[in-house]
């Protein structure tokens, strides 16, 4: 039979070739150029925050991990083809299968060489691109630590499951690729060049290409083996059991020993294809394949689903209650939940009727929790701090505010208290930038930093024409108030971002020339506008040409070469979102969704919490990190999570950034975490230990949101501890919707200041109402502690099962549907204005009960109106009070006379719904005549009226921010109370009965 004749190559003119390869030459310029900027911009990053550990260790885990990975895919893979095409045959039976195969071979021939080392490259940076992904991995499998737990089912040390185990797994992936590709590209070389042979009669193998496939079966089934051996480890992973995690009983005892078997069945069938070598007889290892599929079919999945089916179903609740209980104490402890205090805790003992007497003792004893009761509601009062305190467009707060705590005199004793405040930070805005202000020279150069803290009490709000106000105690440009701030201006912070990405500022001048970074608008005098120049620590210096050029391709702007404004005084501030920057400094960290500023030292410091986290915690419940943290905040003021799968966490580290200067800190919060020991082994110096933090930055550290909304989602389940009744479901909770918000999303938790039960004190803490499942009646009550004391104590008040207590929608349906708030709503639901209901607070109150409050804001719809808190709700029991303050609230579910004992029994400001601090109830005195009739006093009347003067002084002092005045008016205050009590001691002396 005659050869076909070969087919002609296609080429290419030498001009086309010159075109191309002048095309190829200026792409992979273009890339190596613009990858080369993009790590050195990163290094000068690392490089200014002094965390070039991280950068080096980072890329240098990366590129090990490449060149590894790279080089033994693509190398072993070439090698396998290589040997392939080695050992082809020399001749070749004649057959219309080989005739249609020689154009193949002829025009794979002159170019064998280019398309092995193709083939090589493509496949050996895939590997190695797939394989750096995964550095950490890496790094926890080098660094590993000892949890000091062994697991339940083997006895071992967690570390090898959270650390070793997911390496074993990765490197086996791998070595599964690379044997799969060598077996296919090797087929494939056997097959065009004639050692495999499909439809031409006779021997179908050569002998190299016999030896070759039966090695690589063999090393596949081998590692098969190996498999079989880990997945032993891997049932501690199983979702077998219907409502737990881990292990069950039919993993245990049906799948568990079959499991060993398949070891030595594979182990079996790869040394039967080992052994083909030299037998030459496909028979033997075919028989061994066969009988491990059946073996696998039979044994690994079948007797399993016969034991699931016909021994546990039946009787699940008895057979899996040991592995349920596994699973239990295994979630609690992966999420930090397995020392947490439950009270039993009831409302009343008539059910959910309010017990009267219980409830005026606990209100009269009642110091620390209604005084502090939050009136403020940090998720409404943005568009209130904004037309209160923005001054300028270029400025701007969040969409979310933040609580904070901080001990600052008493205004009236002068003695240290604790109060907590809605604060935020007046950032540069560079989203309301308008105009010739987005400018590259004004956006860039000019506006480049907020400037101010802004802060008031929770508690309170300003009476008189602007009733309903915040009472900011520290507010204004240049900042006065009652919190000491000496360097206000905010470099760094969560506004500086436009259409989602970072806004650079170039800073710095020359000595002696012309500030021209816009600082603080006129005051009205001579000098006009104030204008700043940076002077901070933080940036990247860009005073030489290679600099400036680098930033230049980096940002794609000319100016950085051209502009005045950039000169070798010159820094250019990037990366300048707190979170952003703690993120990039600490890679193995996930970072809070909601950043806080905090005033250290005169410093404003932004706090940020970190967690580590693994997938990998055995018997452990799984959860996405990003929907379990939501609710209905999330994205309008907090960052959602990322939605990846983890299985453990813990708050481990505390994070400040300064926000004038940059400066990153990382803080060993929980130092006992074998996750964040692993990674300070494989990152040394970069986490500073616990004993390096101030007293004064513990005292402002917070229990953070997103892990105490994970925890008390699991918390909704695993507070069964009894497997039985874990299976049967039948007490589970559930987070309830958000009441105040039209919307199906979580309630997020709420910060308050109150005392818990058993508890001799007020506590700065995190809270949560938690819902029976399905239903609208609340079952408990979880708070987590922010006290340097006790933080992170996590309390449960469990409510009995066997009553409804009414929950946080419940209460909201009864606030809506109240006789006296519905004309109200509809009054303020018109065409000019709406009702805003502000964050539904559960206060408990001793032992007596939950106190539900919640303030009722009104806000105009025309431009620029913002929301002024008119009016509050109280739900007590059955109870309903509303009020224009507090008290009055109170005393409508109370009786008159006893909400003011409360509001008004501490030292603490009242939470009346004014400024106003709480007047001494009028003295009163037992008469000359023994009580027959009224006796004055002069003295006593005088000494009165000075105390009713001195507090009205103090007041508009307050207001003012005139800390000179204050004084004088605390000196006349303290004056009078002193006349008053000699006056009364002299009455009390002139007594006959004295």
């Amino acid at each position: 039979m005659a050869m076909r004749p070969p087919v002609p190559v296609p080429t290419l003119s030498r001009r086309a070739k010159l075109v191309l390869g002048a095309v190829a030459v200026l792409l992979v310029l273009f890339t190596v150029i613009g990858t080369l900027t993009n790590v050195y911009v990163d290094y000068l990053w690392f490089d200014e925050t002094r965390y070039t550990e991280v950068f080096w260790t980072e890329l240098q885990t990366r590129a090990l991990l490449f060149a590894v990975a790279g080089v033994a895919t693509g190398g072993l893979v070439a090698t396998a083809v290589y040997l392939a095409y080695r050992f082809r045959p020399t001749f070749r039976p004649m057959s219309l299968e080989q005739q249609n195969l020689e154009r193949y071979r002829q025009s794979l021939e002159p170019r064998r060489g280019l398309v092995l080392t193709a083939v090589a490259v493509v496949l050996g940076l895939f590997a190695g691109f797939t394989a750096q992904g995964s550095w950490q991995t890496w790094l926890e499998f080098r660094n590993s630590t000892e949890f000091g737990r062994t697991d339940p089912q083997f006895g071992i040390d967690l570390s090898f499951f959270v650390f070793d185990y997911p390496f074993y797994r990765l490197a086996l992936g791998f070595a599964f690729a690379i044997v799969l590709l060598a077996l296919i590209g090797s087929l494939l070389t056997h097959y065009v060049f004639g050692g495999l042979r499909l439809q031409t009669p006779g021997q179908k193998l050569t002998g190299a290409a016999r030896v070759q496939v039966s090695v690589l079966l063999g090393l596949f089934l081998a590692l098969k083996a190996v498999a079989y051996w880990l997945d032993r480890y891997g049932l501690e992973y199983s979702n077998r059991g219907e409502v737990f995690p881990g292990a069950s009983y039919t993993d245990v005892n049906a799948l568990l020993v079959p499991k060993t078997i398949l070891v030595f069945v594979a182990a079996v069938c790869a040394l039967a294809f080992f052994a083909n070598i030299l037998v030459r007889n496909f028979l033997l290892p075919a028989a061994a394949l066969v009988l491990l599929l059946i073996s696998s079919l039979v044994i690994g999945v079948a007797y399993p689903a016969i034991v699931q089916q016909f021994v546990v179903r039946p009787s699940a609740d008895q057979k899996e209650a040991p592995y349920i209980k596994r699973a239990i104490d295994s979630t609690l402890a992966a999420y930090g939940l397995d020392n947490i205090n439950y009270v039993d805790y009831a409302q009343s003992s008539t059910g959910n009727q309010v017990d009267t007497q219980a409830a005026l003792a606990e209100l009269r004893n009642d110091t620390q929790t209604i005084p502090n009761a939050r009136l403020l509601d940090p998720n409404v009062l943005s568009e209130t701090f904004t037309a209160r305190q923005q001054i300028r467009n270029v400025y701007g707060f969040p969409r979310k505010l933040d609580i904070d705590r901080y001990t600052l005199p008493d205004p009236v004793t002068g003695q240290p208290q604790t109060r907590d405040y809605v604060v935020a930070v007046r950032e540069l805005n560079s989203e309301g930038l308008s105009g010739n202000q987005s400018s590259w020279i004004n956006q860039h150069t000019v506006y480049t930093h907020g400037n101010g803290f802004v802060a008031a009490p929770a508690n309170e709000v300003v009476a008189g024409q602007e009733g309903g106000e915040p009472n900011f105690t520290t507010k204004d440009l240049p900042t006065t108030g009652n919190i000491s701030v000496d360097q206000p201006r905010i470099y760094y912070g969560e506004l500086i971002k436009q259409g989602g990405q970072d806004v650079y500022s170039v800073v710095g001048a020359p000595p002696g020339s012309n500030p021209r970074e816009f600082d603080q608008p006129e005051d009205g005098s001579a000098q006009g506008q104030i204008n700043n120049t940076y002077d901070g620590a933080g940036g990247v210096s860009i005073g030489s040409f290679f600099r400036q050029l680098t930033f230049a391709i980096y940002y794609r702007e000319r100016n950085f070469l051209l502009s005045s404004a950039v000169n070798d005084n010159s820094k250019v501030l990037y990366v300048r979102d707190p979170r952003d920057r703690v993120e990039k400094a600490a890679p193995f960290l996930q970072v809070d969704g909601d950043p806080y500023p905090a005033v250290i030292n005169g410093r404003v410091t932004w706090i940020l919490d970190g967690y580590t986290t693994s997938d990998s915690y055995p018997y452990s419940e799984s959860m996405e990190l990003g929907a379990a943290a939501q609710d209905s905040l999330t994205g309008s003021g907090t960052t959602a999570l990322p939605n990846q799968q983890f299985n453990y966490i813990r708050n481990s580290v505390k994070a400040t950034v300064d926000a004038y200067d940059g400066k990153v800190t990382l803080y060993a919060w929980n130092e006992d975490d074998p996750v964040l020991k692993t990674y300070m082994k494989a990152f040394p110096g970069v986490v500073h230990p616990r004993s390096e933090m101030s007293g004064e930055l513990v005292g402002h550290i917070r229990y953070p949101e997103d892990i105490f909304k994970l925890q008390r989602d699991i918390l909704t389940r695993y507070h069964v501890t009894n497997p039985v009744d874990f299976y049967n479901q039948n007490d589970r909770w559930q987070v309830p919707n958000d009441p105040t918000q039209d919307t199906q999303d979580a309630q997020p938790p709420y910060y308050i200041l109150a005392q818990r039960p058993g508890d001799d004190r007020a506590s700065f803490q995190l809270t949560s109402a938690l819902n029976a499942f399905n239903r609208e009646n609340l079952s408990s009550f979880i708070s987590a502690s922010s006290d340097p004391a006790n933080y992170g104590e996590l309390q449960v008040l469990r409510l009995p099962g066997n009553t409804p207590f009414r929950g946080p929608q419940q209460v909201q349906q009864s606030f809506i549907t109240n006789n006296q708030v519905r004309p109200d709503l509809t009054l303020f639901n018109s065409q000019e204005s709406r009702a805003v209901f502000g964050n539904l607070l559960t206060l408990p109150i001793g032992a007596s009960g939950l106190l539900y409050v919640e303030p009722l804001y009104v806000q105009g719809r025309g431009q620029n109106s913002f929301p002024l808190l008119q009016k509050v709700l109280v739900n007590f029991g059955d109870r309903v009070g509303y009020g224009n303050t507090l008290t009055a609230a109170l005393d409508q579910v109370f009786g008159a006379g006893v909400a003011e004992s409360a509001t008004s029994g501490g030292t603490t400001p009242s939470t009346g719904g004014t400024t106003a601090t709480p007047t001494p109830s009028s003295p009163t005195t037992t008469p000359p005549n023994g009580g027959a009739g009224p006796a004055t006093n002069p003295a006593m009347d005088q000494a009165v009226t000075a105390i009713k003067s001195a507090l009205d002084a103090l007041q508009t002092a307050q207001r003012s921010g005139d800390f000179a005045a204050q004084g004088r008016a605390l000196a006349d205050l303290q004056a009078a109370v002193s006349a008053y009590q000699s006056a009364q001691q002299s009455a009390a002396a002139a007594s006959p009965t004295g």
